[in-house]
């Protein structure tokens, strides 16, 4: 696995955890340790998307660099090279 698809996968499980646990606030809005641990991923999230996007380019168009077209120059996931 290369390191930029460790990051991504890194980025991948904590994007999930995130969403997993606000699609349980859905049913438990007041649960505040839920909401503090959907905080606290969001907050570990935050550097690794930015250090991922400065070093391979944007994963969404909503990007913060501005340009909202440079995500689609990358790699599709069907057009990299499977590691034997």
């Amino acid at each position: 696995m290369t390191k930029r698809e460790a990051m991504l996968k890194k980025i991948a499980t904590y994007q999930f955890a995130a969403l997993d646990l606000q699609l349980f606030l859905d049913t438990h809005p007041n649960d505040k340790e839920t909401l503090r641990q959907v905080q606290r991923y969001q907050q570990l999230l935050a550097p690794m998307v930015k250090e991922y996007e400065e070093k391979y380019g944007a994963l969404t168009k909503k990007s913060e660099d501005g340009n909202n077209w440079d995500w689609i120059k990358a790699p599709w996931p069907w057009e990299c090279e499977e590691e034997s």
